[in-house]
């Protein structure tokens, strides 16, 4: 009876161990994706504070540009507030297919490691 006590223990803290990594993983995932979604929220904040015209499609991709480089916690946050933001976008505002279609171009660009100078206009403070 000992013995099964003992081997079923054992055989508790072996596998504890083993999982610890994966927690380890888990926890870094959630901790990006926080991250992540923070990049998210002060890009728009940046876009609100900025109010420039034709800047959106910058703001879009460098919020997810930092959110991805965060690893693929941010990336999955990225992806998840852009779509549903695109989602309620295109459902509730009203402001076309093509909007959306170019605003998740730039969404992907900025996720996928590009940079978001690429739609940066003219003219926007360099503070941005």
């Amino acid at each position: 009876m000992r013995l099964c006590v003992c081997l079923v223990l054992l055989s508790f803290i072996l596998c504890t161990t083993a999982e610890r990594p994966l927690l380890v993983r888990g926890g870094k995932f959630v901790q990006d994706a926080v991250g992540g979604a923070w990049d998210m929220f002060r890009a728009y904040q940046d876009m609100r504070e900025a109010n420039y015209k034709g800047a959106d499609k910058y703001f879009h991709a460098r919020g997810n540009y930092d959110a991805a480089q965060r690893g693929p916690g941010g990336a999955w946050a990225a992806k998840v507030i852009s779509d549903a933001r695109e989602k309620w976008q295109s459902d509730v505002s009203g402001r076309g297919a093509e909007d959306t279609r170019a605003d998740q171009e730039a969404n992907e660009w900025g996720r996928s490691g590009g940079d978001p100078n690429r739609y940066r206009p003219a003219g926007l403070p360099s503070k941005y």
